[in-house]
């Protein structure tokens, strides 16, 4: 069966791409294994484009492998490839894909000779992961544009289910009203759905197929069986694994940090610290670091040493804290979707608005801070930044009269709050200062920042 083709933000990002720099840099597409970067590249080259041709160094035969072998001289270079591929190639009209462009590092490295020669465009796709450990004797070329590419966001996810009403999401929004307790319960409704799902492609093309949550788990756990297949290839103690798959709990304890000795179960050494940096080279992951000073600009205040960390898709998220055995409890979703899970699961949606903050360019931080007089922290889940100002936001997923930190960081840093947020599954409301917005209007709130 021929795989679905979404709608995909990215495709804009290349269009631009396209219009300011291809003469003279390629597009490098960064992003997780099953995230769309391919399909994202060749759609793009099939409508941009007079002709295209995608080498899959994953999947490519000797033949056409030999081709690369000597690239000195480019006018024979480009006639053999033309011959092996049955492609013509048209200048400044057709573009190149080389796929998986990390299994050939020398290929990547010709890419500053391939640019100046201005015949032709070049998209390259890669796991940042195995680039940067495939970099070693090679002159890395300056000539790209990185474009990062992330799991389908909720207005992709709505595009590609055919619902079409994001955009009346956005007017309820611009109203700074409550939209109503029928109306917002439906909207939320929607939303859990996403979490259900997720951003992944084929874990969507399965969903929009009508298959059921067993059906779609499956696919997304291939998934996750897939990126520790990746992790094991890189380091074969089977550790970075681990510290995948103790993200879920970790989060559920409720600690102001993430432990690698937890999840290691030892003692943590130089090496652990690599490995981490290999996890989140891989995009499967978010990292969000405490900044001791939010005075500062965040990004120079925050400490590499205290971080939390959350799945780069919130449908692998939800797949994983779930998945307790070989089948999927079909009543588990359902509860999800109902709103009706006994258990706290406010670390489930703060993951939700984690994936949502960094699919819109921005890095993730947070603070902790002492209570004076007491053992005990405050925290807030994240902080944003509008200009010079600060926006501290907290996620809860029920009730919100609680919300002692956000409160406290808000008199604490009054002069440098913008605004104050409050995420939840409740309506538009409002406390004083502080702003109460359902969950789907995040995109919206960054928008405005």
């Amino acid at each position: 069966m021929e795989q679905r083709i979404f709608k995909r933000k990215a495709l804009d990002a290349l269009k631009q791409w396209k219009e300011n720099d291809a003469p003279h840099y390629a597009a490098l597409l960064e992003g997780p294994r099953r995230v769309g970067k391919s399909t994202i590249a060749e759609e793009f080259a099939k409508k941009e484009y007079k002709s295209y041709i995608r080498v899959d160094f994953a999947n490519v035969g000797p033949n056409v492998l030999d081709v690369f072998e000597d690239i000195a001289d480019l006018d024979v270079f480009f006639l053999r490839l033309q011959t092996v591929t049955h492609t013509t190639l048209y200048k400044r009209q057709s573009v190149l894909i080389f796929d998986e462009i990390q299994l050939q590092p020398k290929v990547r490295q010709a890419i500053k000779y391939l640019v100046a020669d201005g015949r032709y465009d070049y998209i390259e796709t890669g796991s940042l992961i195995s680039i940067k450990k495939s970099i070693k004797g090679i002159v890395l070329p300056s000539e790209e544009v990185k474009i990062s590419i992330y799991p389908m966001d909720y207005e992709e996810f709505m595009w590609a289910t055919g619902n079409d009403t994001y955009d009346v999401l956005r007017q309820l929004y611009q109203l700074h009203k409550p939209v109503g307790e029928a109306t917002n319960q439906k909207l939320m409704r929607d939303f859990r759905m996403y979490m259900a799902v997720g951003g992944m492609p084929q874990a969507v093309e399965a969903y929009v197929e009508g298959k059921n949550f067993e059906q779609i788990d499956e696919v997304k756990k291939r998934i996750i069986d897939l990126y520790k297949d990746d992790f094991y290839r890189i380091d074969g103690t089977g550790l970075i694994g681990r510290m995948y798959d103790a993200i879920p709990s970790q989060l559920a304890t409720n600690k102001k940090r993430y432990i690698i000795s937890k999840a290691t179960k030892k003692k943590k050494i130089d090496k652990d610290v690599e490995r981490f940096q290999d996890l989140v080279d891989s995009r499967t992951v978010l990292p969000c670091y405490d900044v001791h000073d939010p005075s500062l600009a965040l990004a120079q205040s925050e400490d590499f040493d205290i971080f939390k960390l959350y799945f780069a898709d919130i449908g692998l998220f939800t797949t994983s804290i779930f998945h307790s055995g070989e089948k999927t409890d079909e009543h588990i979703y359902e509860k999800l979707l109902s709103d009706s899970l006994s258990e706290d699961l406010g670390y489930l949606y703060e993951n939700a608005v984690a994936q949502m903050i960094v699919s819109s360019g921005r890095s993730l931080f947070y603070h902790t801070w002492k209570k004076e007089n007491s053992s005990h922290h405050y925290e807030v889940d994240f902080l944003l930044t509008s200009k010079t100002k600060l926006v501290p936001i907290e996620v809860k997923s029920s009730a919100i009269k609680k919300h002692e930190s956000i409160t406290e960081f808000s008199k604490k840093y009054s002069s440098k709050v913008l605004t104050s947020i409050l995420l939840s599954q409740k309506d538009v409301g409002h406390e004083g200062m502080l702003k109460f917005y359902p969950i789907y209007m995040l995109p919206f709130v960054l928008e405005e920042l």
